[in-house]
């Protein structure tokens, strides 16, 4: 999944700007590109995923569970709850040491976006 994540960034289809995978969800706070809908980005990552597991079993539940980011504080409560997910669920003892973050693994995350900065308008 994190190679799917670093391939479908690098093509310039989304903004990563975390993650976390957990062994049965996913959280991905993303930005499309502006000419990709965020069906279409969450279609190329779970398709990407797809591909590389080369599975005949269906991995991901129909849908997905979105929403706008109204403001700077729920980015950045969205950003401290995905981090604090592994040490929730019990995985890991602290978020340094969680395998599948970008905390562990190198890994280039995209910054805020721009239109949550003080006083910008999105």
């Amino acid at each position: 999944m994190v190679d799917t994540l670093e391939v479908q960034r690098t093509k310039g289809r989304l903004a990563l700007h975390a993650f976390v995978v957990m062994p049965d969800h996913v959280h991905l706070p993303i930005t499309p590109a502006p000419e990709v809908s965020l069906e279409k980005a969450l279609q190329f990552v779970k398709g990407g995923f797809s591909f590389r597991l080369k599975s005949a079993f269906d991995v991901w539940e129909r849908g997905h569970f979105d929403r706008r980011m109204p403001d700077r504080s729920a980015y950045d409560a969205c950003i401290a709850y995905i981090h604090r997910n592994p040490v929730a669920a019990r995985l890991v003892g602290s978020e340094n040491a969680y395998r599948f973050s970008p905390a562990v693994r190198p890994f280039e995350i995209d910054p805020m976006p721009r239109w949550l900065e003080e006083g910008a308008q999105g």
